[in-house]
């Protein structure tokens, strides 16, 4: 399979994929979560049908797709649904896994180093993905870390200005920078 064609594959799965995705935006909720799971497995079993008449790689490849379709939406589902970095990270690695697998399936029919070549792309591209994920929980933490260390620079400086005062101006100026910085 040539190299934009498997570009071309790679993308149709993503097309099909943020086609499942669309449905959960009503998934903030326990109940839109429920309902886009059983959308999500609604429509897995249609696309199994629709793999059904297929014979042999391809037909594994219909149903890897089936499953990464239905994957990604129960993840992004859940996601939306616990609202947390962590389960948005879960759904950035359960999607990369199950286009890991799609991609295997297409990897599957060819031979020699075609195949060896493929299956390395896969592997770099689900890879990347998973280090995309982690590199912006790194960058979160980081631009946490330095918001707190920014507040508490400005708290020293407001708590300075404080001691140029005295008696209840003071106590009340301290009392303002405490609440205004969080202490």
């Amino acid at each position: 399979m040539s190299h934009s064609l498997r570009t071309l594959c790679a993308r149709a799965v993503l097309v099909g994929v943020g086609l499942g995705v669309m449905s959960v935006a009503g998934a903030a909720d326990k109940a839109g979560f429920e309902t886009a799971r059983k959308q999500a497995a609604a429509a897995y079993e249609a696309d199994k049908a629709a793999c059904k008449p297929m014979k042999g790689n391809a037909q594994d490849i219909c149903m890897a797709e089936a499953k990464a379709k239905e994957t990604a939406t129960v993840a992004d589902a859940r996601a939306a649904f616990e609202n947390t970095d962590k389960a948005r990270r879960k759904a950035t690695d359960d999607k990369a896994d199950a286009l890991y697998k799609v991609a295997k399936e297409k990897c599957d029919d060819m031979k020699g180093n075609e195949k060896d070549v493929c299956m390395k792309q896969a592997k770099a591209e689900r890879d990347k993905a998973k280090a995309s994920a982690e590199a912006r929980k790194e960058v979160a933490a980081a631009n946490k870390e330095a918001a707190k260390t920014s507040r508490d620079a400005d708290y020293k400086v407001a708590r300075e200005k404080c001691d140029a005062m005295s008696g209840a101006d003071k106590d009340a100026c301290l009392a303002q920078a405490k609440a205004r910085f969080g202490k």
